[in-house]
């Protein structure tokens, strides 16, 4: 498949990653690469923005308010099933982790060139392998950032307005969707896929 002239903004946070996908994707054929435009005039004249994590969430939010938005594309280090799905349902168009091959890179720009997207391979399987788990309530993901705070059922009644009797059957639904055999082995599964940020139990909390 034959490359497409495109214009591709870089408009990621870390200096040095900046350069180095300018280098990568300025030698590709058919793509006119940009790093200093300013927001607007990325998203109104480039085909593909790539960017970071957070930058690419925003912006991909943003985007979707317009006609003829670019298509984000991601490259981070995050690699949570978590992560990747929030990125994507946000809209954005492809995800890379930075230690992707040169040659992903610029086969990833060019398929959001077309419209298209574009996942890598080891994050497809993440995502694939999040699908066949049954997936928390929005409720249950509640008590589960207050059982990494340490928080107790009393305490977490009161924070989210409801009983300790229910407080305990949403302990007891994220125990088993989790496979935890404990309070504290949910909040370690939990971080490790991703469902909770790592340090969300720094607060001081109370025993159940």
């Amino acid at each position: 498949m034959q490359p497409i002239s495109s214009a591709v903004h870089i408009m990621h946070t870390d200096p040095i990653m900046t350069v180095g996908l300018h280098a990568v994707l300025a030698d590709q054929p058919g793509l006119r690469v940009t790093t200093h435009l300013r927001q607007p005039e990325a998203q109104r004249v480039a085909r593909v923005v790539v960017t970071d994590y957070d930058t690419g969430v925003a912006l991909a939010r943003q985007a979707a308010l317009g006609s003829q938005p670019p298509g984000v594309l991601v490259v981070t280090q995050f690699d949570k099933e978590w992560e990747v799905r929030l990125a994507m349902d946000a809209g954005v168009a492809g995800y890379l982790l930075q230690s992707c091959g040169t040659d992903e890179l610029a086969h990833a720009v060019q398929q959001l060139a077309r419209g298209q997207r574009y996942l890598s391979e080891s994050m497809t399987r993440s995502v694939a392998d999040s699908l066949t788990r049954e997936s928390l309530t929005g409720r249950e993901t509640d008590v589960l950032q207050l059982l990494a705070q340490g928080c107790c059922n009393k305490s977490i009644a009161r924070k989210l307005g409801i009983g300790v009797g229910t407080v305990k059957t949403h302990v007891k639904g994220v125990m088993s969707k989790l496979d935890a055999t404990a309070r504290t082995h949910a909040v370690v599964v939990a971080t490790q896929r991703g469902l909770i940020r790592p340090g969300a139990g720094s607060s001081a909390g109370c025993s159940a």
